[in-house]
C-alpha cells in the first residue's frame, strides 16, 4: 500500500491505471495461449533460445502476474517483475531501430515500463488486495 493517504479520486485513478496496464498484458497472454505454435515460431525468429521455456515465461507474466496486478496483489513486486520483463522484450523483439514500426513498439514498451515502475514505487492504492490485507492487519 502506498505510504501516503489517497483520496477517493486518487484511489479510483490508481485502480484504473492498474486495470489498463493489466488488460494489455492479458490480451497479449491469451493471444499467445490461443496460438502457441505461432508464438514459439516468433520467439525463434527473434533469435531467442529455448522457445518452449520463453513461451511459458511469457504466459506466466502476461496472464499470472497481470492478474495479480489487476487485483492489486503483491503489487510492488509484481509490477517490478513485469517492468523487467517488458524491458527485456523491448530489446529482444523490437530492437531493429532502422524499422520505424519496431522503434515505435520499443518506445511503447519503455512507456509501459514507466507505468509499471510508477506502480512499483507507489503501490496498488486503496482499491486492491494489498490495501485490504493492510486494513485487516491494522484492525
Amino acid at each position: 500500500m502506498s505510504a501516503f493517504k489517497m483520496n477517493r479520486q486518487q484511489s479510483f485513478v490508481s485502480a484504473a491505471g492498474r486495470v489498463l496496464l493489466a488488460v494489455l498484458f492479458l490480451v497479449s497472454g491469451f493471444g499467445k495461449l490461443a496460438a502457441p505454435a505461432a508464438t514459439k515460431t516468433y520467439i525463434l525468429s527473434a533469435g531467442m533460445p529455448f522457445p518452449d521455456l520463453a513461451y511459458l515465461l511469457a504466459l506466466a507474466v502476461e496472464i499470472g502476474l497481470a492478474m495479480a496486478l489487476l487485483l492489486g496483489y503483491r503489487t510492488r513486486v509484481v509490477a517490478a517483475l513485469m517492468a523487467v520483463f517488458t524491458v527485456a522484450t523491448a530489446f529482444a523483439f523490437h530492437s531493429p531501430f532502422a524499422d520505424p514500426n519496431q522503434m515505435t513498439a520499443f518506445l511503447k514498451n519503455l512507456a509501459i515500463t514507466g507505468g509499471l515502475l510508477q506502480v512499483a514505487a507507489y503501490g496498488a492504492g486503496n482499491i486492491s488486495l494489498d490495501a485490504r490485507r493492510v486494513r485487516r492487519l491494522t484492525a
